[in-house]
């Protein structure tokens, strides 16, 4: 094999591994071209937007846009280059950070929402409670929505709990990231 085939391979296997990065990047709710633009940058110490432009071939809005996102969920920063005025770009390559930044984010958003509505609804259900010109129908069918949010706060502080230990890296004693390579 010479250079110019094993080059090929080497770009053939980024490229692979680039689409499979980029038709994940749902998962974390990234549109297409921001998990693409993700993916492409895993591969470059940095770039600034023209140069992202020209690798992806998209506009500057599209392409601000997909950064921007990519900047919200921690999975891009943007960087200064000296004697530069344009603004550069790297991504996050390590996949736990990205993992813990942008699930935590989530469950804790999801937590802290119910917890909330939660609290809202028990003080409505409580003025019904203390009412007491409700007939018993009215009642049972209050003390079973009660029943009902009391026990889903369980979950709730549950993923409270996940999103610490997942933030503190506690998770990794318990599911660790780093096993012996035992198969591919």
């Amino acid at each position: 094999m010479n250079d110019e085939q094993a080059l090929e391979k080497l770009e053939n296997a980024k490229h692979q591994v680039i689409d499979a990065i980029a038709e994940t990047m749902d998962l974390y709710a990234v549109p297409p071209a921001a998990g693409r633009l993700y993916a492409i940058m895993q591969f470059e110490e940095q770039m600034n937007l023209d140069e992202m432009q020209e690798v992806m071939g998209m506009s500057k809005p599209s392409m601000s846009t997909s950064v921007r996102k990519l900047q919200e969920i921690d999975m891009m920063k943007k960087t200064f280059q000296r004697g530069s005025r344009k603004h550069s770009y790297i991504a996050e390559k390590n996949y736990f950070n990205t993992f813990i930044s942008y699930f935590c984010h989530m469950w804790d958003r999801e937590a802290k929402m119910n917890l909330t509505a939660i609290r809202e609804a028990e003080f409505e259900l409580d003025q019904i409670f203390e009412e007491g010109e409700v007939s018993e129908e009215t009642l049972a069918k209050t003390r079973e929505l009660y029943t009902q949010i009391e026990a889903s706060k369980k979950y709730y502080r549950w993923l409270e709990r996940l999103s610490a230990s997942v933030r503190s890296r506690e998770i990794f004693k318990y599911v660790p990231h780093e096993l012996e390579d035992t198969e591919n």
